[in-house]
């Protein structure tokens, strides 16, 4: 990487956390963020598996890693993970909110259990995180940079999707606030908008007939390579976007312009 480059896009030095690191989108991100040169703090509620993502991530890229139990319904538990977060390896100034839920189902059969749990897990969640995070930056006189995963369901809808796509939405407009009001801070806020990437969330649907069919329909006629959110990652994490912040960025072919 050309020293140029690196300015832009090396996060040597810096911290971060990723929520929802167990698996799929957010273990990529940790990964991705270990590779570009920062120390990882790791967050779920599979204490298991984000130790071994952890180990992993640390054995093949030299920096520190750290897992952490968080469980973002609980604001309790999003405390004491920042709470070792700074103690060990210091304030994070990227933060990756990705932890999420999906629970499909038509709009006349949705369950107030199934609102509640989604909303409290993919916007309050998220909420939960990023003013855990803006706080601390604040505190320790950092700026920083807060990337929410939302998804295209956000911008657009879709049949099957009413509490998904309405928490998702919530999200967008949830990190334009931020946005506005964190910037005099030196922190930025955006979202990332995944089109349809495999994870454990999806991963039966999309193998499914089904899936398959809607899949050809859209305009890439494939499902999105994890490692194609790399590049837009690392754009939004590093000092390279210090003036980008509220944004609402589609990863996914075309997709979301299907949608509207």
């Amino acid at each position: 990487m050309t020293d140029q480059l690196n300015s832009m896009f090396g996060l040597e030095g810096k911290v971060a956390l990723v929520a929802g690191a167990s698996s799929g989108i957010g273990a990529r991100f940790a990964e991705t963020l270990a590779r570009a040169g920062a120390d990882v703090v790791l967050g779920a509620r599979r204490a298991d598996r984000i130790q071994a993502n952890a180990d992993k991530i640390a054995a093949d890229t030299g920096r520190k890693t750290l897992a952490v139990s968080m469980d973002v319904s609980d604001g309790d538990s999003v405390t004491a993970a920042f709470d070792k977060a700074e103690a060990e390896l210091g304030t994070p100034s990227i933060v990756c909110n990705n932890a999420g839920i999906a629970r499909p189902n038509w709009a006349l059969e949705d369950s107030e259990e199934d609102w509640d749990i989604t909303m409290n897990t993919n916007l309050k969640g998220m909420w939960r995180v990023g003013q855990a995070a803006a706080q601390r930056m604040v505190k320790a006189g950092v700026g920083g940079s807060i990337i929410n995963t939302a998804s295209i369901l956000g911008l657009g809808v879709g049949p099957q999707q009413l509490t998904y796509a309405t928490s998702k939405a919530g999200v967008v407009q949830m990190t334009r606030a931020l946005a506005i009001e964190l910037q005099r801070f030196n922190i930025r806020v955006n979202a990332i908008c995944p089109g349809y990437f495999k994870t454990e969330i999806n991963d039966q649907f999309l193998e499914s007939e089904l899936g398959q069919k809607m899949l050809k329909r859209t305009p890439a006629r494939r499902e999105g390579k994890l490692s194609e959110l790399d590049a837009p990652l690392l754009m939004l994490a590093g000092d390279g976007s210090t003036f980008v912040t509220g944004i609402a960025l589609p990863v996914d072919g075309a997709h979301s312009v299907h949608l509207v």
